[in-house]
């Protein structure tokens, strides 16, 4: 039964506990040497769009970091859903699922793979309020010096580097580049610009996630006669855009109001993305958060 009070729950060997659960002991590999994977889904107003999406690619970035999963996508899939119905129908919440390396020495041990599976109360960002950027001067890696082909854990503290710094200069996220110095996506969301009408977003390059909401809104988009161009974005292209938001799962799509000394409208085409969005969450199409 549904819990109003409830905040978080835990799903790990076998069973799901309340609040906060131990995961780790003094000796996992993953504790001291990041062989940690994880996605992030959302489920809010009684639905999880893309949930199967989350749920697939968690399997394919621990298959990336050499683990072996200990469920398929579809078991995931189950125990989120299950997870879901625990909590009121129209709670917001973050949908997270783990895997990792229990041992190994620097080369883990894949037949100790474990998973947990966390949902919390988590609500989404005020559109209203929308976010400031500045530009960042940490960078992504590349994939001979970090898996950004899997969801993993390892390159997150170089953004929370970037996101400290962007706050201590006045704002509230950053725009990151890759090594050579082009556009490649915000802390933890993707970036999108408009200019004359046309929406353009870094094509993937193998330094970011091409993320699932970033992907389903590109479609949406075009679905709706929009011209979405995909192509390498310099810095400077950003201090010309018309708009800018970001596509992500915690927020989902929410306008960029600063970047830099520019005010920004939350514009015509971001209002677009976002109603489009919010439709297919809402459709027939979009999979159900309870089955």
């Amino acid at each position: 039964m549904s819990d109003a009070a409830l905040t978080s729950i835990c799903y790990f060997n076998g069973q799901w506990a309340e609040g906060e659960v131990p995961l780790m002991t003094s000796a996992t590999n993953a504790a001291w040497l990041a062989n940690a994977v994880f996605d992030g889904a959302r489920a809010f107003e009684g639905v999880a769009p893309d949930l199967d999406l989350h749920c697939q690619r968690v399997i394919r970035s621990a298959e990336g970091l050499l683990m072996k999963p200990t469920l398929t996508w579809q078991q995931v899939l189950a125990l989120a859903r299950e997870g879901i119905a625990k909590f009121p129908a129209d709670a917001p919440l973050y949908i997270r699922p783990m895997f990792w390396a229990e041992s190994g020495l620097v080369a883990i041990d894949p037949d100790s793979t474990r998973f947990a599976l966390v949902i919390s109360k988590m609500p989404l960002p005020d559109p209203n309020r929308g976010f400031s950027l500045c530009l960042s001067p940490y960078r992504r890696s590349t994939p001979e010096q970090m898996p950004t082909h899997a969801k993993a854990a390892c390159p997150y503290p170089i953004a929370g580097m970037a996101i400290a710094d962007a706050k201590k200069r006045g704002f509230d996220n950053a725009v990151m580049r890759d090594l050579v110095g082009n556009v490649a996506e915000l802390t933890a969301q993707n970036i999108v610009l408009v200019k004359d009408g046309v929406v353009y977003t870094p094509v993937p390059n193998g330094t970011f996630l091409n993320g699932i909401t970033r992907q389903r809104v590109i479609g949406l988009l075009r679905d709706a006669g929009v011209t979405v161009v995909e192509r390498t974005i310099r810095p400077e292209e950003l201090l010309e855009a018309d708009e800018i938001f970001s596509t992500g799962n915690h927020g989902k799509v929410v306008p960029c109001v600063r970047y830099e000394s520019r005010a920004l409208e939350a514009g015509p085409m971001y209002r677009q993305a976002r109603e489009l969005y919010w439709a297919f969450a809402h459709s027939r199409s979009a999979v159900s958060a309870r089955g």
